[in-house]
């Protein structure tokens, strides 16, 4: 999207707008990266960091100083394994022994690897990965340990696929093997960074009796990624959506892509998003046992996005089209709401929550479950935030707080607020249009210095009397006599 269609986007939709201002002006880190004090391998590795992932860049890089450098360099190494294991151009000769000893790898200096496609957006992080093991070699061991033995797993989960002949030709057979590839590649994910912030006493050590609980955190994201880049996959010959789901609906998987089969498509990707609710409450619960606040909004945000989205692919046919994203403006927003506890994460579910409830229809056959699951969402979240505070209750019969008049305050607080920022986006898009107005005019060969200099000499406006010589001569200086 161009300048002059941003314009007009957020001329229609300046709550868009105002929710970046807010996130870019007022938001405040926990705590900020300093690339001061960093030698010039680390700076390096961010650098690969931000090239990879610019969501998860931001979180980490305003991580707890304590564990920064060790999740980023976590970040960067899965991220090279899935990129060799994404990459279907390297044979499997080359591929296996790479997936199964990479943990080797990160112990031997200076190594690289350039054998991936051109085309492979994270190419660059290999062929400079020897960065990324210099640094590696300075974290605390016992950060290493956790980070070696989680790329050992995934290293061989991510091979054993590789080398599965059928799933590389049909994709993903059965339920079961869908959620054990989400396992290697994110469940795993969520056990490291779990034994990350339990041993730099930054969670609740209750977290590692509870690994179900950091399973559904990987999980939640992996589900929601898969189902919203179906297009995507299909488009580079890789199939996730597991037939065990998608045969029950279509007889090919590729039929799920005829416009003419959309009812039954729908059908299918709401089946998907019924797997993936299942896991919400278990991650609301994980939330609850972390005590760092930067590391609360590292593991809220992904997770708030992860509900926004899916709500967002919910029986939308444009996900057999292209690749579905929330708005910039609705990323904003949720970034600053996830940052603060988990009263309001809790809320950001329920919110989407029931926009999800109320898109699904009697005329999917998963109608039922899909209620019962947003329902039991509704019902954990009201377990532990009930909607009936007893202490305002009380207040309220004992006559202290007139319910009427506490909600009229705070709806013209927010009224106040709506107020400030559309003004703010109009003034703004209004001085952006008269740059871009007076710039084209300065282009087009207009005069700026003659109407400067005519309003020093106080002549605002033209000065003529009726009847009198001065437009007479003006019209002779342009008249065409042939005409």
């Amino acid at each position: 999207m161009g300048l002059l269609g941003q314009l007009l986007y957020f001329s229609v939709h300046p709550n868009q707008l105002r929710s970046i201002l807010q996130w870019k002006i007022w938001h405040d880190p926990v705590h900020t990266r300093d690339p001061k004090k960093e030698s010039a391998t680390l700076q390096e590795c961010f650098k690969y960091l931000n090239m990879t992932s610019r969501s998860f860049s931001a979180v980490i890089q305003e991580l707890n100083p304590e564990l920064l450098v060790p999740v980023a360099l976590f970040y960067l190494i899965l991220r090279g394994l899935d990129t060799i294991e994404d990459d279907m151009t390297i044979p499997l000769e080359t591929k296996e022994p790479l997936l199964r000893n990479f943990q080797h790898i990160l112990e031997k200096d200076g190594w690289t690897f350039d054998g991936n496609a051109p085309t492979e957006k994270d190419r660059e992080l290999l062929v400079h990965f020897d960065v990324v093991i210099t640094e590696y070699k300075l974290v605390k061991p016992q950060y290493r340990a956790i980070i070696t033995d989680i790329t050992d797993k995934m290293g061989n989960g991510m091979a054993d696929y590789a080398n599965n002949a059928e799933h590389n030709v049909n994709g993903v057979n059965t339920v079961k093997d869908y959620e054990l590839y989400c396992h290697y590649v994110a469940g795993l994910v969520g056990d490291g960074l779990t034994r990350l912030f339990v041993e730099s006493k930054l969670a609740n050590p209750a977290l590692l009796k509870r690994p179900e609980l950091a399973e559904s955190m990987g999980q939640f994201l992996q589900k929601t990624n898969i189902i919203r880049d179906i297009k995507e996959d299909l488009d580079d010959k890789r199939r996730f959506y597991p037939k065990e789901i998608w045969s029950k609906h279509v007889d090919k998987f590729e039929d799920l892509f005829d416009p003419k089969n959309i009812n039954v498509a729908l059908n299918c990707s709401s089946e998907m998003v019924l797997n993936a609710l299942r896991h919400a409450d278990e991650c609301l619960f994980y939330m609850a046992g972390i005590k760092d606040q930067s590391v609360f909004n590292f593991v809220a945000i992904p997770q708030s996005m992860a509900i926004a989205t899916l709500e967002l692919v919910f029986r939308n046919p444009e996900v057999y089209k292209k690749n579905v994203k929330i708005t910039k403006g609705d990323a904003c927003q949720l970034m600053m709401d996830s940052s603060t506890n988990l009263r309001t994460v809790c809320e950001i579910f329920k919110k989407y929550t029931r926009r999800i409830h109320k898109k699904n229809t009697p005329k999917d056959p998963n109608y039922l479950e899909i209620s019962i699951a947003c329902a039991k969402i509704e019902q954990f979240i009201e377990s532990i935030y009930p909607t009936q505070d007893p202490k305002k209750l009380s207040l309220i019969h004992a006559g202290e707080i007139d319910p009427d008049v506490e909600k009229k305050k705070t709806q013209d607080s927010e009224a106040k607020k709506d107020v400030f920022f559309l003004l703010l986006a109009v003034v703004a898009t209004l001085l952006v249009i008269s740059a871009l107005m007076i710039g084209a005019a300065y282009l087009a060969g207009a005069r700026f210095d003659v109407a400067f200099n005519e309003i020093k000499k106080g002549n605002i406006f033209p000065k003529f009397d009726n009847g009198s010589e001065g437009p007479q001569t003006i019209v002779d200086q342009h008249d065409h006599g042939e005409l």
